[in-house]
């Protein structure tokens, strides 16, 4: 487990800014004086306290599975892809977000992106291909992605239309369960 590169934390940190909307809450340093650091292990990125990540260093790199929470995976090609274990960080400081009716859970969980019909409500002025966090009508996310339309254009089409691409669901859990943590 190795701390990222100054090109590794610019690829995570932008990828997370298309989410959030606030980053600095990540890194500020905690009421007992540990902070949050990202750390790299087998090409996944994992968001860590730092007093744990300095235990971790005993450990062998071959032997250390997991630690904190896993954020995604850093490509071959020096790209990061967020993986649905990021959900709950990312819905912490969601800037966009939108919610689905209870008939529009199910379609998306299984992997289907969000339409016009399911939408509950959604954020104000959201624009079009920003990343916005995906929740129930109850206030639980469901999952991310990226959105089809901008708010005034998606009020606009047609129930079918799609106003949200889907890029993780919660779902993932049980249709990835193989590939998610290895591989």
């Amino acid at each position: 487990m190795r701390a990222l590169t100054d090109s590794e934390m610019k690829t995570v940190l932008d990828k997370l800014a298309n989410y959030m909307s606030d980053l600095k809450s990540l890194i500020a340093p905690l009421e007992d004086g540990d902070r949050y650091v990202f750390r790299l292990n087998h090409a996944r990125v994992y968001y860590v306290k730092l007093s744990l990540a300095n235990l971790a260093t005993s450990i062998s790199r071959d032997a250390l599975l997991s630690l904190g929470t896993c954020l995604g995976k850093m490509t071959k090609t020096g790209k990061f892809r967020l993986h649905i274990t990021a959900l709950p960080i990312i819905a912490s400081g969601a800037r966009h977000k939108i919610w689905v009716k209870d008939n529009g859970a199910q379609p998306f969980l299984y992997g289907s992106n969000v339409v016009k019909a399911h939408v509950g409500r959604w954020s104000e002025d959201c624009p079009e291909h920003q990343g916005c966090v995906v929740y129930s009508m109850a206030d639980v996310p469901l999952g991310f992605g990226v959105t089809a339309r901008s708010t005034t254009e998606a009020r606009r089409l047609d129930p079918t239309g799609i106003v949200c691409f889907r890029q993780s669901d919660c779902g993932e859990y049980l249709r990835d369960e193989d590939t998610l943590f290895s591989g």
